[in-house]
């Protein structure tokens, strides 16, 4: 039996209207539960001996104590939501049927290699070019720079990459598959994901060719040329950039240079980006490549080559003649020596220049912005010497 005094009936009438008035929170929820709680079991407990004016008083105090129960629903719905949302969100359904999935392949890959069972499964058929030998082999990507490869015999052609989908229905891509066809290549239907794979994500047009190599010619023999014309060669010194070498070769292609030569050391190799970047034109016209460009300048001028350089706008005083493009007159075999980005042609190929031939501008120019890209000046030069040259007869 429990009894309270006047004073302790007081205080604990206190307590229930303090926790009322706290704002609503899952730690206050449990407080002000448990004092409810407590004080409706002190209430009830038997009371039968005790004086009826101490009777009366619980009673007046138990039913305020039940009058200002707090709406539990409301209240618990209040605290306990607000608990919920800081809690981390449940992935819907499809995405945990997928991470189960997930799992259980890796723990099911993981039991086949312990078992042995892996070797037993159907091979994959592979998509990707051929390991063996693949040293001596590359990939070529594009239409034009395949079909060339193809047609042109200079490589050995191992398999042929097609984009499987509308792209093989195209007549450029039919073309393609067809000079495989003749030639015996292998030709198989891959995806746009493994073709970018093959060509490092370049523009690839839906086919990727895999053949051997194609390197600089060593062979010292100067090209064949008709008997009516007079004989010009590109000399290349240093050129690094693939863009520009292939944008040279493509110009030096179209406009019927007889031969193109390039320095070994610090040049760019000739890659399928090259190829790419000269749209095939690699593929068809003959590349010498030299050790040494001053001893190969040397023999061209005792076999009565001449050798005309070039230079910016604004050269240094020289003792070697300036002349510009628009007025050279090519009277006999020539070899143009075109220098590399940035730092043109080195003071020992100057020396061997018997002309140096300068493309004018046609504005006053700002700093930094006085000369032309190395691609774009040989493209003029080659047309303004081959325009001008003439007949032998």
């Amino acid at each position: 039996m429990w009894l309270f005094t006047p004073a302790h009936q007081h205080r604990m009438l206190l307590v229930c209207t303090r926790g009322l008035n706290r704002p609503a929170s899952v730690t206050g929820a449990v407080s002000l539960f448990a004092s409810y709680h407590k004080t409706d079991n002190l209430l009830c407990s038997d009371d039968s001996g005790i004086n009826p004016v101490v009777r009366r008083r619980r009673s007046v105090l138990k039913s305020f104590s039940i009058q200002n129960k707090p709406d539990v629903s409301d209240w618990e719905r209040s605290s306990v939501g607000k608990a919920k949302r800081m809690e981390k969100p449940v992935l819907p359904k499809e995405i945990q049927k997928r991470d189960q999935f997930r799992v259980s392949s890796e723990l099911r890959k993981l039991s086949l290699e312990d078992s042995g069972e892996k070797e037993r499964l159907p091979p994959k058929q592979r998509s990707t070019p051929d390991s063996k030998k693949s040293d001596n082999y590359e990939i070529l990507f594009g239409i034009a720079p395949c079909v060339l490869a193809l047609t042109q015999g200079r490589r050995k052609a191992r398999k042929l990459f097609v984009k499987d989908g509308e792209t093989s229905n195209r007549a450029s891509v039919i073309k393609v598959c067809e000079e495989a066809h003749q030639r015996g290549v292998q030709v198989q239907r891959v995806s746009k994901k493994d073709l970018d794979i093959m060509c490092a994500g370049r523009v690839h047009q839906g086919v990727c060719l895999q053949a051997s190599r194609l390197n600089y010619l060593t062979k010292d023999s100067t090209p064949k040329t008709g008997n009516d014309t007079i004989p010009l060669w590109l000399v290349l010194a240093g050129v690094q950039d693939p863009m520009n070498l292939g944008a040279i070769l493509r110009s030096a292609y179209f406009l019927g240079v007889d031969g193109v030569a390039s320095s070994l050391r610090s040049s760019c190799p000739l890659s399928p980006v090259v190829s790419k970047a000269s749209s095939g034109a690699m593929e068809a016209i003959g590349v010498y490549g030299y050790e040494n460009l001053e001893d190969m300048l040397k023999l061209k001028v005792a076999q009565g080559w001449q050798v005309v350089g070039t230079v910016g706008a604004e050269a240094p005083e020289c003792q070697i003649p300036v002349t510009q493009c628009s007025d050279f007159k090519m009277t006999r075999p020539t070899l143009l020596l075109m220098g590399g980005e940035g730092e043109g042609l080195s003071q020992k190929l100057l020396s061997l220049c018997q002309t140096l031939l300068t493309i004018p501008a046609g504005r006053e120019l700002y700093p930094g912005i006085e000369s032309l890209n190395v691609s774009v000046a040989t493209a003029i030069l080659l047309h303004s010497l081959l325009s001008s040259r003439k007949p032998t007869r």
